[in-house]
Parts: C-alpha cells; sequence; structure tokens
C-alpha cells in the first residue's frame, strides 16, 4: 500500500468530520477504548497535556510543545483539523510522523478498523497513542477535537488539562447555550487531576468549579496569575510586559506571530507551565521565551494571522466562528489601508447569520467555496451577505477568488482570506 492509498482508504471508508460534519461525530468512547484495547492501551504509556475550549487550543497547544522542545524535552504534539497534509496532525518535536508508519499502521490494523467502523478522527487519535507510546516521548500534547466529554482525545489521563475560551461553536452536537457548551467542554476535567481554565468568563465559571468540585481537582483561572501589560507589535513578533500576580514578577515576552489573540492563549499556557514545573519538569525562564518566541517555527503552525504578503497586505486566519473572527476583525480595524478586501468561505451549518453582520459594508468581497462536501455554496452565501450589505463577486474556486483579488486591489490595500479552515487550507501560496 502507497501512502495516498492509505489516505484514500481512510478518506472514503471512515466518516470525516471535516467532510461531511456532525454525522461523524460519535457520541461516546466506545470505539476509542476497543481500539485502545487491541493496542494495548498505549495512551497509559506516556504522560500527556490535554487541551480543550472553543477558540485558543490548537494555538495553546503549539505554545506548550514548543516550550517543552526548547527545554528539551521529546514532545508529542497531536492536532486538527490539518491544513496541508494528514502528517500535520501528528508531530513529535515538529516533525511530521513518517508516511511510512501511517501506512503501516493501516495495514496492520485495516481489519480492526473494518470490524469497529470508526470515524476518521478516533483512528487517527489512536494513530497518534501508538505513535508516541512507541516513540516513548516524555510529554504529549493534545488538542481535544470537538466538544470534550465525548471526544476521543478524552481517553487520556493527562498529568494536567487546560481549557480555553468558550463561545458558539458547533451548537448542533454541543448545545445551544454556553452553559452547555462549557459542560462538554468541562467533560475533560478528570479526578485528582489539576484543570487551568485559560479566560475568567463569569457567566460559565461555576460550570468549571462545580466539575473540578465534583472530580476533586485543584483549579486555577489563569489570569488570576497573569496580566499582560503594555502590548506592542515589532518585525512579526508580539511583545508583551507580563506581571506574575502572586509572584510580583514582570518580565517581557515576544510571541511568534502578530494575531493580538494569541495574547489571550499567554495565561493559560504560563500557567499550565507553572504547574509542570511544580511536579518537577526542568523549565526555565529562557525556554519559556524561546519557545514562545519561535513556537510556530518550532512546531509548523499556520494559518494564524499569517502574513501572506506585504503589498499588498495579505493576511490569512483559521478563525470561523464569530468569537474568533470577531477578535481577528478588531485588529484589521486597527490597520491603516486605502481599502479592505475579504475573500471569504463558510461551511453549510455555520450560522452566517450571525458572523456577517459583522463584517464592514464598505469592503470589497469575494466569496468563495472549498473543494469539500461541507462547504456552504458560494451563491447561497452572497445572496445571504446582501441582506447584511456586504456586496461583491462570486468566484467559487479558492485560489481563484485569491489571485483575482491580489489584480484588482492596490498595493496599499488589505485582503483577508478566512471564513473557513477549507478556505485557508486550500491556498496555494501557504
Amino acid at each position: 500500500m502507497r501512502y495516498q492509498e492509505a489516505l484514500d482508504y481512510l478518506y472514503d471508508k471512515l466518516p470525516m468530520f471535516q467532510r461531511v460534519g456532525p454525522p461523524a461525530f460519535k457520541k461516546d468512547l466506545t470505539n476509542t477504548l476497543r481500539l485502545c484495547q487491541v493496542l494495548g492501551n498505549p495512551q497509559h504509556q506516556f504522560k500527556s497535556i490535554h487541551i480543550g475550549g472553543t477558540n485558543g487550543k490548537g494555538s495553546s497547544s503549539h505554545m506548550i510543545a514548543s516550550i517543552l522542545q526548547e527545554s528539551g524535552y521529546k514532545t508529542g504534539l497531536y492536532t486538527s483539523p490539518h491544513l496541508k497534509n494528514f502528517t500535520e496532525r501528528i508531530k513529535i518535536n515538529g516533525i511530521p510522523i513518517p508516511e511510512r508508519y501511517v501506512v503501516e499502521f493501516v495495514e496492520n490494523y485495516k481489519s480492526l478498523i473494518e470490524e469497529v467502523k470508526p470515524s476518521f478522527f478516533e483512528v487517527t487519535v489512536v494513530m497518534a497513542f501508538d505513535y508516541f507510546s512507541r516513540a516513548h516521548v516524555d510529554l504529549a500534547v493534545f488538542e481535544v477535537g470537538v466538544g470534550g466529554r465525548l471526544d476521543s482525545t478524552n481517553v487520556l489521563i493527562p498529568v494536567v488539562s487546560l481549557i480555553t475560551n468558550i463561545s458558539y461553536d458547533h451548537q448542533e452536537m454541543l448545545g445551544e447555550t454556553l452553559d452547555k457548551i462549557a459542560g462538554e467542554k468541562a467533560g475533560i476535567i478528570k479526578p485528582g487531576i489539576p484543570v487551568v481554565i485559560g479566560s475568567d468568563q463569569d457567566e460559565i465559571i461555576d460550570v468549571f468549579e462545580q466539575k473540578a468540585s465534583e472530580n476533586r481537582s485543584l483549579i486555577d483561572i489563569a489570569t488570576d496569575f497573569y496580566k499582560i501589560k503594555q502590548i506592542e507589535i515589532t518585525n512579526r513578533h508580539l511583545t508583551c510586559n507580563i506581571i506574575s500576580i502572586h509572584g510580583g514578577v514582570q518580565y517581557l515576552l515576544e510571541i511568534e506571530g502578530t494575531g493580538l489573540y494569541q495574547l489571550k492563549n499567554l495565561p493559560g499556557v504560563l500557567r499550565i507551565v507553572d504547574i509542570l514545573i511544580e511536579k518537577g519538569y526542568k523549565i526555565g525562564l529562557n525556554q519559556v521565551r524561546t519557545g514562545l518566541a519561535f513556537f510556530q517555527r518550532n512546531t509548523g503552525l499556520k494559518g494564524r494571522w499569517q502574513i501572506l504578503s506585504e503589498k499588498p497586505l495579505v493576511i490569512a486566519d483559521v478563525a470561523h466562528n464569530e468569537a474568533g473572527i470577531k477578535e481577528v476583525l478588531s485588529q484589521l480595524n486597527q490597520l491603516h489601508g486605502d481599502r479592505y478586501c475579504f475573500v471569504l468561505g463558510f461551511v453549510k451549518e455555520k450560522d452566517i447569520k450571525m458572523i456577517l453582520p459583522l463584517f464592514p459594508k464598505d469592503a470589497l468581497y469575494y466569496f468563495c467555496q472549498a473543494n469539500v462536501p461541507r462547504a456552504m455554496d458560494a451563491d447561497i452565501l452572497a445572496r445571504e451577505a446582501e441582506n447584511f450589505d456586504l456586496k461583491g463577486k462570486v468566484i467559487r474556486d479558492v485560489n481563484m477568488a485569491y489571485r483575482t483579488a491580489i489584480r484588482e486591489n492596490g498595493q496599499n490595500d488589505i485582503i483577508y482570506v478566512g471564513g473557513s479552515t477549507f478556505v485557508v487550507s486550500e491556498l496555494d501560496c501557504l
């Protein structure tokens, strides 16, 4: 079996959330536990950190992994979805899983897969367990896929867990209220395992506190420990002063990338590092600084406020829900250009009536459609957008829409590409 044949088998045989949406979401952990059992429960053969939330969990996972790498630890990293290549999902010290390993895993467990009939995500998670176990990683950072309580990664017993911010996304699976969504995310809190809550959201904090109390788990609100001051963007880095509230210490940190929303992830990341140090891991301030300053290069993270061009300024970002898009639009509003242009596409189940009103009415729009079954029809998107006075043209192909935006706009204009992870992933220039 060749690598592409192995991928085609996984894509065609198994329901994949990124392609078909909610039908691929399994409402229990039975399949994952069955696969793990046959493989000898590899998820219990290495130490792990479990990270959930709505926005920020992917970036936080990459930041923590980078800090651990800089500290000399052999670090596994599992995230989803991938942007360009399947192997991006499973990495050790920033190096993707070898294609040969993927092929051998599929060949070795094909009959088991056909017996259990798991989802695509369930298989990829167990593949990561197996790979990290065999490689004897010191620590593995796992990003939750959807929700938390029923997510395949939730068979882990981690050293510590982190829950980033909570906002509306995947309501059809997680619930229509923030309380219900938070309840699903809180499902990763394990008995006796400390948990860090990345942001202090008054309306839902009691959900996490109650779950932690039931599990007798230590719970920390990261913003009770760290405050951010004096933010500045320099040379594609964010520079900020961090104040350690309890220690009374103030120090300067740089974060690779210029997406201001990353600063919301920083208190949670730093508090996780504190807890790891308390548990005996050797992590110094220099390793924290270097890990943050080079976290994208160390881990291969893409698609987070990624600058594709300077003139015109072109920014791609995978923000795809109301809260995430609010953050990127807030930062876009701080930039100065002659005109704003947006290359936009969404998935069918996205409630765009909540999202489209956020966009400026005086911008130019190019409505596109990613090449996946879940993609919203570009004509439907354009009609919905017109209801909110957002005007532009339909160019279905993502790259054609991108190239047209570059051609039709000036060097002093600002072009944003996003709305869906799939739109960003299809960019040839990424």
